[in-house]
């Protein structure tokens, strides 16, 4: 069993953005008109291969967006596994992942930053710190999954098996 927390380097390239996307930008709260959807929430930053379909994780592949809280159950190296994202916000995520009778921890807040799990039928490991905007690769008989937070508070979540 491993439980490891991670944390962003503290490093900022400067404050989080105010731009002021889904604040308090006018008063256009009807949902009749098509129009309205720059007063709808803002549409996550970053875009996923999967969208937002959690459920195509199940496999132990896929690429999604998260921007709540969600169990994601997928299939690990010795069996039914689960994803539980606990917090997602501007920059930041907090994760933790259940396989069998493991469980890991993540964490990372900052810009560009992130953590990788890699679990395998005898135990698991993370890593945190910053991440490329390359996905992680597929390990032999592992399961390997990259959160990464993003500015606009969506964190993206890539997970591979081989």
């Amino acid at each position: 069993m491993t439980a490891l927390g991670c944390g962003g380097s503290g490093q900022s390239d400067g404050a989080p953005s105010d731009e002021g996307r889904g604040s308090e930008s006018g008063p256009a709260r009807s949902s009749e008109s098509p129009s309205a959807e720059r007063t709808a929430s803002p549409k996550p930053s970053v875009s996923a291969a999967d969208g937002r379909d959690t459920g195509a994780c199940a496999d132990g592949d896929c690429e999604v967006a998260v921007s709540d809280p969600v169990k994601i159950p997928f299939k690990g190296p010795d069996g039914p596994a689960t994803l539980n994202v606990t917090e997602v916000g501007p920059n930041k995520v907090e994760y933790t992942v259940k396989s069998g009778s493991g469980r890991s921890e993540g964490g990372a807040s900052g810009k560009g930053q992130g953590c990788i799990t890699v679990l395998r039928e005898n135990g698991s490991g993370n890593s945190c710190g910053g991440v490329g905007d390359d996905p992680p690769s597929a390990q032999p008989d592992a399961v390997v999954l990259q959160m990464a937070g993003g500015e606009d508070g969506t964190a993206l979540l890539h997970m591979v098996s081989d």
